[in-house]
């Protein structure tokens, strides 16, 4: 059987990735090798290697890279350690084929590795802008290192060609956040609250904030100016924390900080797990931040979402997707529209652009498939417009 190896780095990327694993796993010709890193090993981003055991995949290899802490320099540090851990993990166990997904730049040195192998890479989520973050600049260098491509839209398949690579090694497949809404048995609000072990929860809302690292503005300045707009309403709050991006660490303090001081009515977690927090995506008020779940799978639910600042500007945006700056005010006249009536009943008829009408891991694991049985190189040329 041919062997693909699936990289994980982080409870965001681990949850979408989650129903491609469960194929490979299962299936009858390709064999997983599934390695787990990052975030996922360490306790103060909450240990979330145990939602995968959870959930019964074999774990092939538990690679350590995060060392160095989670400033500028240190994230430099870790991409370079990162590169020389998978290198030497790819000369001891070459795969047929590495999966990774998104734009972190955790996978970027993964994939970086793995190129200079002559190793082939499949991207999951490519093509995509986010003007907020570096995030962005990874994600363009991992196409361009990278052999067949998944995007998540019409409009980030487009952008791939039209970063010169071929026409049919791009699949417009959807994304893999939908499916996962449309598949996964979602709690009942009941259970949600027995959960999070939270009582008459609803109505809240359900908060993710991450560092603009494109920014040189302090993470804490920003996060300051959401909290002061949270201070003005007087519904429940359920945060989940930040990444391990710069910045992040103090952003969790922050918050942990503010769910102290108001613990009656907000609650923050590392991570919810897959089901829990779709769950709390069906349930919640509305959704604020800058994660990308807030911009890619509110639109399934039609839930009302604020999204704040640049992070994710360039992405596609449906019609359920406020967006402020990141003003103490523009945030509360975002949160004000969104808790409206009015808004609440349009967003309920809401156009999905991330949701193929398909499963999107089948058409990622069948274009894998034909490709690692096939005949191919990993030898790439231009393609000009």
């Amino acid at each position: 059987m041919k062997k693909i190896m699936v990289v994980t780095s982080t409870r965001a990327d681990y949850g979408l990735l989650r129903p491609l694993i469960k194929r490979i796993n299962d299936s009858e010709s390709l064999e997983l090798c599934l390695v787990a890193t990052g975030t996922h090993l360490l306790d103060k981003f909450g240990n979330t290697i145990q939602e995968i055991e959870q959930d019964g995949f074999p774990i092939s290899y538990r690679v350590d890279i995060m060392k160095f802490g989670s400033g500028q320099y240190e994230t430099a540090q870790t991409i370079a350690y990162t590169i020389q851990s998978f290198s030497e993990l790819f000369k001891k166990d070459t795969p047929d084929m590495l999966v990774i997904l998104g734009d972190r730049y955790e996978i970027f040195a993964v994939v970086t590795a793995a190129a200079t192998l002559s190793i082939p890479v499949a991207h999951i989520s490519g093509g995509d802008i986010t003007v907020g973050a570096k995030d962005d600049f990874y994600r363009h260098c991992i196409t361009k290192m990278s052999n067949l491509h998944f995007a998540s839209c019409a409009d980030s398949a487009k952008r791939i060609i039209q970063l010169g690579e071929q026409p049919d090694t791009v699949f417009n497949v959807g994304g893999l956040g939908n499916e996962n809404i449309h598949n996964v048995m979602l709690m009942s609000i009941e259970e949600l609250e027995n959960s999070l072990e939270f009582k008459n929860l609803e109505p809240f809302m359900l908060i993710t904030y991450h560092p603009e690292t494109q920014k040189n503005s302090e993470p804490e300045e920003e996060m300051l100016k959401l909290l002061k707009a949270l201070d003005k309403t007087n519904i429940n709050l359920i945060f989940t924390k930040s990444n391990a991006d710069a910045g992040g660490e103090k952003l969790n303090r922050m918050i942990d900080e503010y769910c102290t001081k108001n613990s009656s009515r907000a609650k923050a977690f590392f991570s919810l797990g897959l089901k829990r927090y779709l769950s709390a995506m069906k349930y919640t008020s509305l959704v604020i931040g800058n994660s990308s779940s807030g911009v890619v799978e509110t639109p399934a639910f039609g839930t009302p979402t604020v999204n704040i600042g640049d992070r994710q500007k360039g992405r596609f945006i449906a019609e359920n997707v406020i967006q402020t700056t990141g003003e103490t005010e523009s945030i509360l006249d975002g949160i004000q529209k969104g808790l409206s009536e009015e808004f609440r009943k349009s967003c309920k008829h809401v156009t999905n652009p991330y949701y193929a009408g398909f499963l999107t891991s089948e058409k990622i694991e069948q274009v894998i498939t034909e490709y690692v049985y096939g005949e191919h190189s990993t030898v790439k040329t231009f393609y000009d417009l």
